[in-house]
């Protein structure tokens, strides 16, 4: 799995300055957690994985995606926090106002765009940027942590580069909402998002119906899953849809989301991942890459709320394969980062790099059952958006 011309990760220790507050979930500990056990593993600055700084957002590009008006409004309650614009989601208690907001956002979409710029221009076959993901900031809104939309700049950065087809998937357990909104008339682009039902979570979109605009039909994806989804449920519904649809589009490069929420020990949603099952959607999105657009793929992060016990863990085995080594779930955690972890936050390391769960799943062209709700939201969403790439979506 060695890759040709190496990977990077785009990270700085000040990425971390995003930062809505302790009490807030998205602690930016998480991601310095995730560097740290990185290092201590050995995987960055080998022959793999190398580390380079984030640049800053310019204006131009946050612009690419987002409306002045808002880029006016956060760069105002960076300024003076005290500032709540309900106008533009500022001020409420998912999205609140910190000091140096629109600094520290901009450079988490620099960070992006770096790994986009990299991978475009044959710098490296893989990079990663796991302080983005903020799938959920709107053209003229943040929400739902997401201040601006890093991976929806990086994407319109490609499209004006020379960029003819992107394909996006997200498998966050909350729904890709900005992302799908940004180019839900594109015919450019591909969004696809595997999520907990919003009947059930927010941000309460992601439907299968919901295909895309009257000149992008068909290129808009939602597999909407029933709470208690485990391992083999999820990849069961990854491997129905996301490959042959993937494959069908035909992208120029790959983009992911790899928000670690779908864990069974998340605080803030409802389904039942092993990292174990995590891992293997980042390895069968890697290998997509190498299969469809010749191995160009950019990774992001996105949420994850169990901060020690998942994130770390998640995200390390991403930057693994990113870097073209992926690791064993069976391999200990290192003692240096127990004792990081232990003097910052005063808590137990998980000891293991994995849940100790066995991965495996039912393909679902062997057939279905109509009794199962995974089985309906698969079939739901084949029909809604196989017809429109020239594939068969089966059914009962």
């Amino acid at each position: 799995m060695a890759c040709a011309g190496g990977s990077v990760v785009v990270y700085d220790e000040s990425l971390t300055c995003y930062d809505f507050g302790p009490a807030h979930p998205m602690n930016p500990v998480r991601v310095d957690l995730t560097m740290q056990l990185t290092r201590s593993l050995g995987l960055i600055d080998g022959d793999g994985l190398s580390a380079v700084a984030a640049p800053d957002a310019s204006d131009e590009d946050l612009l690419l995606v987002h409306d002045p008006a808002l880029i006016e409004a956060v760069r105002r309650a960076g300024a003076d926090p005290s500032i709540h614009d309900p106008r533009f989601g500022l001020g409420t208690d998912d999205n609140p106002t910190f000091r140096d907001m629109h600094q520290a956002a901009r450079h988490v979409v620099g960070a992006s765009l770096e790994a986009a710029r990299r991978v475009w221009n044959g710098q490296a076959i893989h990079a990663a940027n796991i302080a983005g993901g903020l799938h959920h900031a709107m053209p003229d809104a943040v929400s739902g942590f997401c201040v601006y939309n890093d991976v929806a700049v990086a994407i319109r950065w490609l499209l004006a580069n020379g960029a003819h087809r992107v394909a996006y998937v997200d498998v966050d357990v909350h729904h890709g909402d900005g992302v799908q909104k940004i180019f839900w008339d594109d015919p450019r682009v591909l969004t696809i998002s595997l999520h907990e039902t919003g009947e059930m979570l927010f941000p309460g979109t992601g439907f299968p119906a919901e295909t895309g605009g009257p000149e992008a039909i068909g290129t808009s994806v939602n597999v909407a899953l029933p709470p208690g989804t485990a391992d083999a449920g999820w990849l069961r519904a990854f491997h129905a849809v996301v490959p042959a649809v993937v494959r069908g589009f035909a992208p120029d490069i790959l983009i992911t989301q790899h928000g670690c929420d779908s864990h069974r020990l998340d605080p803030l949603a409802h389904l039942m991942l092993s990292v174990e099952g995590q891992r293997a959607s980042y390895l069968a999105l890697h290998d997509l890459a190498h299969e469809v657009c010749g191995g160009r793929w950019v990774a992001t992060g996105g949420g994850g709320y169990a901060v020690v016990d998942v994130v770390p863990r998640s995200w390390t085995h991403l930057l693994a394969i990113v870097g073209g080594a992926p690791l064993d779930p069976v391999t200990e955690t290192p003692a240096e980062w127990h004792e990081a972890v232990s003097e910052r936050l005063g808590v137990r390391a998980p000891g293991s790099m994995g849940d100790g769960a066995q991965v495996s799943y039912r393909d679902f062209d062997d057939g279905m059952d109509p009794d199962s709700w995974l089985d309906r939201a698969i079939s739901a969403t084949r029909s809604a958006v196989f017809p429109e790439h020239g594939l068969d979506p089966g059914g009962w």
